[in-house]
């Protein structure tokens, strides 16, 4: 079994963070936020530039409430997002 999920393209590996977690300046995260784990290289527009992902690891997105897919990696559970599916990030 793999040990490491390196998304494709401008996929986003995440978990979710197990609520009520607060940030260190005491700020309430929503249920719907997690941590980004690994991220994709991104895609290319029609000319072939390349457009990266604008998340990164181990920043903490906030995400829609439907959507994602999930994958079991062992005993762990996250979600694959494509990149313009997350919402936004979190910053204290």
């Amino acid at each position: 079994m793999a040990k490491r999920l390196i998304p494709t393209l401008n996929r986003v590996l995440i978990e979710k963070i197990v609520p009520p977690s607060k940030t260190t300046a005491g700020i309430l995260l929503p249920e719907s936020s997690a941590k980004v784990v690994a991220v994709g290289p991104g895609t290319k527009d029609k000319v072939g530039n390349a457009i990266p992902v604008a998340v990164k690891e181990g920043d903490t997105v906030l995400l829609p409430e439907y959507g994602g897919t999930q994958v079991k990696l062992g005993d762990k559970e996250f979600h694959l997002y494509r990149d313009e599916d997350i919402l936004g990030t979190l910053h204290d």
